[in-house]
């Protein structure tokens, strides 16, 4: 049986090397694509720890887990929450450990503008809400209005409640032990620090492809000022 990890924050794979370079445990949708083409049609069981994260990034997943043709069983052992609660809808058989929590809400977004800027995101988001929905419901068999009202409630599922409420199979080592807990910040990084961030590695980048270019230096090629400055230690970012 081959083994998928989704763990840490779901990021865009645009986004992904960002959490790296922060050293902030993360999964994007090609990293798990990698995983499952590596299985090779063999049966796969996907363990799920994280807080969620990307919407689109979640609902990939959850595509990619679906279309395997292989057998899919997703795990949620820590905590499947948000869009990896998404993702965890993707098993053909879904477990969750007695230990492990589950949490399914609605689309979260910023929007900028007048009144008809704003209320046209609200017709967005809760356009994909209804989307997001559709995962919940093809697995629990609820009601769109049930799935939405839970939505709504921001619900948070003891191992037992999501197996009251047909969102996972079975309870792993047969424990129906309740729980309760609550997950804070969903661990995704402001937009202003991607950004920031992603300037400063495309620089990083540009100042390298320069330097392995540079002429070797003679007293007509001195030092380039810029060189210099990429040799200095304990680099810091600044505003």
């Amino acid at each position: 049986m081959a083994k998928v990890t989704i763990k840490g924050v779901i990021v865009s794979n645009d986004d992904y090397e960002i959490y790296q370079w922060f050293g902030i445990e993360a999964v994007s949708p090609n990293q798990v694509a990698e995983q499952i083409s590596s299985a090779n049609g063999e049966a796969l069981e996907v363990d799920i720890n994280s807080g969620g994260g990307d919407v689109y990034a979640g609902s990939e997943i959850y595509t990619a887990l679906k279309e395997y043709k292989g057998d899919v069983t997703t795990r949620i052992v820590g905590v499947a929450a948000s869009a990896a609660s998404v993702a965890a809808m993707g098993g053909r058989k879904v477990m969750i450990s007695p230990t492990a929590q589950m949490m399914i809400h609605n689309v979260s977004s910023v929007s900028r503008g007048d009144y008809r800027d704003h209320q046209h995101e609200s017709d967005v988001i809760k356009n994909y809400n209804k989307s997001i929905a559709n995962a919940y419901i093809l697995k629990s068999g609820l009601s769109e209005a049930e799935i939405l009202d839970l939505m709504d409630k921001e619900s948070w599922f003891t191992a037992q409640q999501a197996l009251e409420k047909g969102l996972v199979d079975e309870i792993m080592f047969d424990n129906s032990l309740k729980l309760s807990a609550s997950l804070g910040a969903s661990g995704m990084l402001p937009p202003e620090v991607i950004n920031r961030i992603r300037n400063e590695l495309v620089k990083a980048k540009n100042a390298k492809n320069e330097e392995q270019h540079e002429p070797e230096r003679t007293p007509q090629a001195p030092l380039s000022l810029l060189q210099r400055k990429m040799n200095l230690k304990g680099r810091v970012l600044t505003r």
